[in-house]
C-alpha cells in the first residue's frame, strides 16, 4: 500500500467505546455515519491530537502509533494538512498571511511564490488583504484549504468541512475538493454525515455505526448490498441519482 492509511484502534471515553479498523489507498476516503459514532474521534487519531488506548496507525510504511511498542509520532511531525468545519483561520491575519503561515521555513522568495500559487488556485487573489471576518463561509473554507495545502502535506484530513455552508456553496466546494485531491495527488480523508456528499466524493466509503466501522467499500457496493440492517438504514435514508451509484474501483478493504 502506497501513501495510504491503516488503523486498528480502541478508545474509551465516558459513555462511549470506539473499536474501529480500516485501511485506504491514495484517493478520497469518506468516513460516514451517525453523529457521535466516532468519525471525528478517528480523525483525531490520524492527526495525532488524540492517542488511542490501544492499537496501531500507519501511513504507507510508516508507523505513526503502536501502543504495544510505545510508538507515537507527534502531530507536528506527521506532515498532514487539516481543515475543520469552522475553518479556524487566524482572525488577526489577512488571507495572504494565513496562507503563508506554514511556510516560514522557506526562503522569502519561495514563500511568496507558493503563497501566490495557492491564492490563485483557490480564487482568493481579490481577498488576499482581507481579514477572516470579512469573508463569506465559502471564502473562509477556501482560505483554510489553501493554508493547509500550502506546505505540500502528505495527506489532507477534513472534519465536516462543508457542513456550515449553504447548498450552492457546498456544491461548488465538493467539486473543488475533488479537484484538489487529483491535482495534489495525495490521500484525502473526510468526515461527513451527509450521504449525498459521501457518495459523490468517495472513492472508498467507511460507514460508522454506534461504536465503529460497520462496512467499507464503494458507495455503489454498499448501497446495493448493505451488510447489516443498520447500514441499510444509514444508506437508504435518501434517494441518490443513478450517476452516483455507478460502480467505482474498490480502494478500501475492511
Amino acid at each position: 500500500m502506497v501513501n495510504g492509511f491503516a488503523l486498528k484502534v480502541r478508545k474509551r471515553l465516558p459513555g462511549f467505546d470506539l473499536d474501529t479498523g480500516w485501511r485506504s489507498d491514495c484517493g478520497f476516503t469518506v468516513l460516514f455515519g451517525y453523529s457521535g459514532a466516532g468519525k471525528s474521534l478517528t480523525l483525531s487519531m490520524l492527526t495525532g491530537t488524540m492517542r488511542p488506548d490501544s492499537g496501531r496507525v500507519t501511513f504507507g510504511n510508516e508507523v505513526l502509533v503502536d501502543t504495544e511498542r510505545g510508538v507515537f509520532v507527534a502531530p507536528q511531525q506527521r506532515g498532514f494538512g487539516y481543515v475543520s468545519q469552522s475553518a479556524e483561520l487566524f482572525p488577526h491575519l489577512s488571507v495572504q498571511r494565513n496562507v503563508a503561515f506554514g511556510l516560514h521555513r522557506l526562503p522569502r522568495t519561495q514563500r511568496a511564490e507558493r503563497t501566490a500559487e495557492m491564492l490563485g488556485a483557490f480564487g482568493l487573489n481579490d481577498f488576499a488583504d482581507k481579514l477572516p471576518r470579512e469573508l463569506s463561509g465559502g471564502q473562509k473554507q477556501r482560505a483554510a484549504l489553501a493554508r493547509a495545502l500550502a506546505p505540500r502535506p502528505r495527506a489532507l484530513l477534513l472534519d465536516e468541512p462543508l457542513s456550515a455552508l449553504d447548498l450552492p456553496v457546498r456544491v461548488e466546494m465538493r467539486a473543488l475538493l475533488r479537484q484538489v485531491q487529483v491535482a495534489e495527488n495525495i490521500p484525502v480523508v473526510m468526515v461527513t454525515h451527509d450521504l449525498y456528499e459521501a457518495a459523490t466524493l468517495a472513492d472508498s466509503l467507511v460507514v460508522y455505526g454506534g461504536d465503529g466501522v460497520v462496512q467499507t467499500g464503494t458507495a455503489a457496493e454498499l448501497i446495493g448490498d448493505p451488510g447489516t440492517p443498520e447500514i441499510r438504514r444509514l444508506l437508504h435514508a435518501m434517494e441518490l441519482p443513478p450517476a452516483v451509484l455507478m460502480p467505482r474501483v474498490l480502494t478500501n478493504v475492511a
